[in-house]
């Protein structure tokens, strides 16, 4: 069981504090309750944009790296469509220094166009990297598009458009930050050797004093559920076919999304999954498969993806896929493979338990599900599923009309030049 404290400060700054007196280390987590979910949809990106400005300097630190790089740490920061994590982990007795630059830089970001162009132009390059030019890089915008019709996760969170980002003006960032980067939409977790008064101490110091903001209040469209199946066939440039389907399942928080993730273990996690078995080592279809969820805060989608062998066609891939599933809902799952995918999620607890990294990013995320508590009820979660709950889970979520389908047509003109 992980041990913490947390507290709110008077700005509204929810703060947890783990202490692990095994370490010498501590690790600092600011998680900010803003996504690709909640921007503009015609200026998209904004999210993403700002875990790269976030370290462009601020008001009275004009570069945010170098002090820290002294201070021997070290630092990083991921953005979801859900939620932005910046992290760092350095010796105890630099704590400050960690507090200084995190503080800062949620006081206030030193805007100008300079720092606006440059990492503009970083996130433009990335967008055009990983998402234009590379091969399969649209399918994921393809593929929300597809499925999702109303909620904003039906673009990525790098963005819907390149032109989105290429167009930020600095007054709209400016006003996306006092939105969302303020202590009363911001969760602070301190974790490893420092005493739980030392922390209260310390974020008062040097949190504290920092204006609480207007706490954002999220009002996002709802998904109406689907009521018929959905395909879309692209024609790129690229080796072979790929093959992509989403079915909706239900959000992190909702009855449901254990069994799901469950079902991915089973169906598409390694080499011993029915998917790679079958589609992969037996029948050959596929060159390698996968099956996953997004595990997004609202309903996200459970996915089976794969690139096809070429003497097979994407017609064939598909039917072999559904009838996989057929054969899921019809002869349903034993015991043992219901055993063995949890014992599976309760080593990735207990491995992710050990680094205390992951302990503080974990406690943050678990407080923004609504009570940091719940990190010391999820493996129970996940080991109460049983057989008939994992069944009538799968056979709500592969329903037909559920189902989006995203044919990933290679160019065979293109790639026999």
């Amino acid at each position: 069981m992980i041990q913490f404290e947390k507290f709110i400060l008077e700005n509204g700054l929810r703060v947890i504090v783990h202490q692990d007196n095994a370490t010498p280390m501590v690790a600092v987590n600011v998680l900010y309750d803003v996504g690709a979910r909640d921007e503009n949809p015609e200026m998209t990106g904004f999210a993403h944009l700002f875990e790269h400005l976030m370290f462009g300097g601020s008001i009275n630190i004009p570069e945010y790296d170098t002090p820290l790089q002294m201070a021997g740490g070290e630092n990083n920061a991921y953005t979801t469509n859900d939620l932005t994590n910046y992290y760092i982990q350095l010796p105890k007795q630099n704590i400050e220094t960690a507090l200084w630059l995190e503080s800062d830089r949620m006081l206030s970001l030193a805007f100008s166009k300079k720092s606006l162009d440059v990492q503009r132009k970083v996130v433009c390059e990335e967008f055009k990297e990983h998402y234009i030019n590379k091969p399969y890089g649209d399918a994921w915008k393809h593929l929300r598009s597809l499925a999702y019709t109303q909620h904003p996760y039906q673009w990525m969170t790098i963005g819907k458009e390149l032109k989105h980002v290429e167009d930020a003006k600095l007054e709209d960032v400016k006003n996306f930050f006092q939105k969302h980067y303020n202590p009363s939409n911001a969760i602070l977790c301190i974790a490893g050797d420092i005493s739980i008064e030392e922390a209260k101490n310390l974020s008062n110091k040097w949190f504290g004093n920092i204006p609480s903001g207007i706490q954002y209040v999220r009002n996002l469209p709802t998904e109406p559920a689907q009521l018929s199946a959905r395909t879309e066939t692209l024609e790129r440039d690229v080796p072979i076919d790929a093959l992509y389907k989403a079915w909706h399942i239900p959000a992190r928080s909702q009855h449901g999304y254990h069994e799901c993730d469950l079902i991915t273990e089973i169906m598409g996690n390694g080499y011993a999954s029915r998917l790679y078995q079958s589609l992969v080592k037996e029948q050959q279809i596929f060159s390698n498969i996968n099956c996953y969820h997004t595990g997004s805060l609202d309903a996200g989608l459970l996915v089976i993806e794969g690139k096809i062998n070429k003497e097979h066609s994407l017609d064939a891939a598909n039917e072999a896929i559904n009838a996989q599933v057929e054969q899921l809902l019809s002869g349903g799952i034993s015991a043992t493979e219901l055993a063995k995918a949890q014992n599976k999620i309760e080593a990735m607890i207990s491995f992710e338990d050990m680094n205390l990294l992951s302990r503080a990013n974990n406690l943050a995320f678990y407080e923004l599900l609504g009570d940091a508590s719940l990190i010391n009820k999820e493996l129970s979660q996940y080991q109460s599923v049983t057989t008939d709950s994992l069944m009538k889970v799968a056979r709500h979520v592969f329903r037909t009309e559920n189902a989006n389908t995203l044919f990933y047509k290679a160019n065979k003109t293109a790639t026999k030049n």
